[in-house]
């Protein structure tokens, strides 16, 4: 059985220059991971958490330890406006998450969408839009393993929360037949002082996918905050190893689906720039179309 996080970063703000510290980007995404891997990797995670943040060695309880999150948005701040030490220490514990992704076998599966600069952004939209899309890429996978699986969804309200997983709930239960049958349930919503792994997922998605997009696409967007020079590193150092850590795989006519996938409503560039390369991305684990029902994907 396969457990897949996902996080979000970002909001429906519009990009405007009135407001420079608007999320130019919304990105909705996680990592999955076999459930024989996920006590050995929380006891990892505690580890990494007691190592950057040195209070939390002398921590009286365990819960103190699981509590206590290290924000991924606190690390964005402390790349782009920290001190020399400040800047290492998070460059560390980013290293650190994910040779702890790339040691226990994870896949990153994500959506980015790149806002244009005066245009109303529809969040509620993006976001079930989203949630359906990394499900499909999260059932190819499950196909793929023979294997079945859950999604765990960072909480927010419960208005936010219900619109994002009726899509999947209405294609799991329709009359005409599930086609998400590896997804055992629709997602299920945790809060991350709950669900340890789902911190891991913050660090992704906000500590590094959500500023690399910021870089890679908005660079030129110098009145806002988020849109710093500062997260060149990030790109350059972490690119490759954010683009051998996908799960992709082709649908039934041969188009590449999965992984960490860009929509760029500014100058609608590719994808690949998250990785620091024009070229075509890597992919570390591919399903052969003809495995592939057509009736188990949608266009994304």
């Amino acid at each position: 059985m396969y457990l897949c996080y996902i996080d979000e970063a970002g909001n429906g703000q519009t990009l405007d220059p009135a407001r420079p510290d608007a999320p130019p980007v919304l990105v909705v995404g996680g990592f999955t991971v076999h459930d024989s891997h996920i006590k050995q990797m929380t006891w990892d995670f505690l580890s990494l958490k007691k190592n950057f943040r040195p209070q939390l060695r002398r921590a009286v309880h365990l819960s103190e330890v699981i509590h206590t999150e290290i924000k991924g948005s606190d690390v964005r701040k402390d790349i782009r406006a920290g001190n020399r030490d400040e800047r290492r220490a998070a460059m560390l514990l980013l290293d650190s998450a994910l040779a702890m992704l790339e040691r226990y076998g994870a896949r990153l599966l994500a959506r980015v969408w790149v806002k244009e600069e005066g245009r109303a952004f529809n969040e509620t939209g993006v976001y079930s839009t989203s949630v359906g899309s990394l499900t499909e890429t999260f059932q190819a996978q499950l196909l793929d393993c023979h294997s079945r699986g859950v999604m765990i969804l960072d909480s927010r309200t419960k208005s936010k929360n219900a619109p994002n997983v009726h899509c999947v709930t209405t294609r799991k239960y329709r009359a005409g037949g599930d086609s998400l049958k590896g997804v055992i349930e629709s997602p299920v919503f945790g809060h991350s002082d709950t669900h340890t792994l789902l911190q891991l997922s913050d660090l992704v998605v906000s500590s590094l996918l959500f500023p690399i997009a910021c870089h890679a696409y908005l660079s030129d967007v110098t009145w806002n905050v988020h849109c710093d020079d500062a997260y060149r590193p990030l790109r350059e150092q972490f690119g490759e190893r954010l683009k051998k850590l996908q799960f992709r795989y082709q649908d039934p006519v041969g188009k590449w689906r999965g992984g960490i996938v860009v929509s760029d409503r500014r100058t609608a560039q590719s994808s690949n720039l998250m990785f620091g390369s024009g070229k075509p991305a890597a992919v570390s684990a591919v399903i052969p179309a003809q495995q592939v029902d057509r009736g188990e994907l949608s266009s994304t």
